[in-house]
């Protein structure tokens, strides 16, 4: 555009003229003729006799305006209006331009071009300037369907700062107004074509703000709003993304934003509302679950009413009822999809993708919640009367996944992440209950330690989450009893050798080792009562395990308890034996004796040991030296 084509219109027509017009009664065809004039002061005439009967839905009519008109005319209203010299109809000028703009955008193919998507910057710096102005509907109103109709549209708002400018007006919005309704429509264009974490690398702080002015919403609004806010918070919370925003959440006070979450979430599950929308409540849950700690479901509620708070506990007590439910319904459809349904067809194996994300949402739930009872005594608020309520639930719930899972292997079903997943939730809970459901967990352990991930090529992670529950029941006669009789000790050994052995798996922590450790000494320990028999090639992987596990670390309690266990298996052989094995070697024989001396002489210098397993090696050493004629010697040194 030349220069003459920017300058300002310092000429607006009479009273006369427009009254003419006015009551001339002209039609679009004298109105056109106006838009083509050559004064500026026809134009306007033009345009603003346009406005008086020009529908908004006539695209046909609205089209003709348009390039009657041209773009260049109604960008120099713009500037005029926007100007920064003294002109009694700025307002007039910013007001019309706006109203314009705002209907032509209404037709996809103006709205999507070139010269409209410039006009983006201008509004934006109308919006900062003119917070107060009565064409804000308009402006957001233009910027909605410019951003709508092109891909070029929503990366010109991010770039001119539209986000920024929705973070600085949304928290002084009018509750559920039209204009919250179209901050929330452009919002939910950006999170629909542009990337959420290239967003939050230049505007974190505007999001977080946007983020408690949409956590509002869902609070205090009672229609369709309301799940409109739901939906944004969940494409904003929990997104893949999302990881450093949930970082900025976590530094920043959790007053009423995380309140209104939560205000927002008991209102959606305790009343009657879609199943889809209840779903999304679990997903909004579980995120800021995941970000502030499962002590965010029994926190204070403030509801709208200050006399009448909500219990502490009601939003823990109610995301775990729908949990449970939601977990029942999307099993049920589960196993139908996989085991009656055609698997053959593109629609079904979505299916099946979709309900396996959703039940694992329910599934971390339940998790968190499981771990929030087993810290009941840590000063938490639950009292006696609520914690039996989730206790019935819990019951309910791990009843059902072993229904799924019994019906899993009816159908010879052993590998999939929802099958894994299934064995995580009710390790977690047998971790707490060892003696729950205890027939059915007996009947399907064998089952449950063979399962795989979908990644997996072995049963690993199975193993690993029921060692809790395995370490505790075998503790008793029984509980050996009824692990060895689906070969468990073996599944425990694999688990054992892949946690410390030379290909060894990435584990958090020590607490798996030491728990697969507690279930074989158990085992080892009641082998005459149990009758556990192992045959020479799992003693010999075992022996070069814990080999393998001594030389490789320095923690004293590792080197008890390896050492422990060696003494136990040391029980099934004897020294000839093991070296006239390929598969053995005298190397590794010399490293198991450095071990038990090497605990030996520990627990004779430092009184605080583990004297239960000084116990189990030295009582070992007195069985068995007499078979392994090198070991003393090791000791000796």
């Amino acid at each position: 555009m030349g220069e003459k084509g920017k300058q300002d219109m310092g000429i607006a027509p009479s009273t006369e003229e427009v009254v003419h017009y006015l009551n001339h009664s002209p039609n679009l065809e004298e109105c056109l003729k106006l838009l083509k004039g050559e004064r500026d002061e026809q134009r306007l005439a033009g345009l603003l006799l346009i406005t008086k009967f020009c529908k908004a839905d006539d695209h046909s009519s609205l089209r003709r305006v348009y390039y009657a008109l041209g773009p260049h005319f109604l960008y120099r209203l713009l500037r005029t209006g926007m100007g920064s010299g003294i002109n009694d109809n700025q307002d007039a000028y910013v007001s019309l331009s706006i109203t314009v703009l705002a209907a032509f955008c209404r037709v996809p193919e103006i709205a999507s071009s070139e010269d409209m998507i410039l006009n983006i910057p201008l509004v934006l710096e109308i919006l900062s300037t003119k917070s107060g102005s009565s064409v804000l509907e308009e402006c957001y109103e233009f910027l909605y369907l410019v951003s709508a109709a092109s891909g070029n549209g929503i990366t010109k708002f991010c770039e001119s700062g539209g986000i920024k400018m929705l973070a600085s007006q949304m928290c002084s919005m009018q509750d559920g107004s039209h204009l919250m309704e179209l901050s929330f429509k452009l919002l939910q264009l950006i999170l629909s074509k542009q990337s959420l974490d290239i967003i939050q690398n230049d505007v974190l702080s505007e999001i977080s703000v946007i983020v408690a002015a949409i956590a509002r919403q869902f609070a205090v609004l009672h229609n369709s709003l309301k799940f409109e806010a739901l939906h944004l918070l969940n494409a904003i919370l929990c997104s893949k993304d999302s990881s450093q925003l949930h970082e900025a959440f976590r530094l920043l006070p959790q007053d009423s934003w995380s309140s209104n979450i939560r205000i927002g979430i008991m209102a959606i599950l305790q009343n009657r509302v879609a199943p889809t929308e209840r779903l999304q409540a679990l997903i909004l849950a579980e995120s800021m679950v995941s970000m502030f700690g499962e002590d965010w479901l029994v926190s204070q509620v403030s509801t709208n009413d200050a006399k009448d708070p909500a219990p502490a506990d009601m939003c823990l007590l109610l995301v775990l009822e729908q949990s449970r439910v939601e977990i029942a319904v999307l099993l049920n459809e589960l196993a139908y999809l996989k085991y009656e349904a055609s698997r053959d067809t593109s629609t079904t194996a979505e299916a099946i993708f979709s309900k396996e994300h959703n039940v694992a949402v329910a599934y971390s739930l339940v998790e968190k919640i499981i771990k929030l009872i087993s810290n009941v005594d840590d000063g938490n608020i639950l009292n006696e009367g609520m914690l039996t309520k989730l206790i019935l639930q819990l019951n309910e719930t791990i009843a059902v996944v072993l229904e799924y899972l019994e019906d899993a292997k009816e159908h010879g079903e052993k590998k999939g992440d929802d099958l894994l997943a299934s064995v995580r939730i009710i390790g977690s809970y047998l971790a707490e209950a060892p003696v729950a459901c205890n027939e059915k967990v007996q009947d399907l352990l064998g089952y449950m330690l063979s399962v795989e991930g979908g990644d997996e090529q072995r049963p690993f992670y199975a193993v690993c989450f029921l060692l809790p529950m395995l370490s505790q029941i075998t503790m008793e006669i029984q509980g050996c009893k009824t692990l060895a009789s689906c070969k468990g000790l073996e599944a425990v050994l694999d688990c054992f050798s892949k946690l410390v052995g030379p290909h060894a798996f990435l584990v958090e922590d020590n607490g798996c080792i030491f728990l697969a450790c507690d279930t074989i000494l158990n085992l080892l320990l009641k082998k005459e009562k149990v009758q556990i028999m192992l045959d020479e090639l799992a003693i010999v992987d075992l022996l070069k395990t814990l080999a393998y596990w001594s030389e490789n670390t320095d923690e004293m309690s590792c080197i008890m308890m390896a050492s422990s266990i060696c003494a136990l298996i040391f029980d099934y052989s004897s020294e000839e034996a093991l070296l006239n094995r390929p598969d053995f070697n005298y190397r590794t024989l010399s490293s198991l004796y450095k071990l038990i001396a090497r605990c030996l002489a520990s627990s004779e210098q430092d009184s605080k040991a583990d004297m239960d397993l000084f116990k189990i090696v030295s009582s070992g050493f007195s069985r068995w030296a007499h078979r392994y004629p090198h070991i003393r010697e090791a000791v000796k040194n």
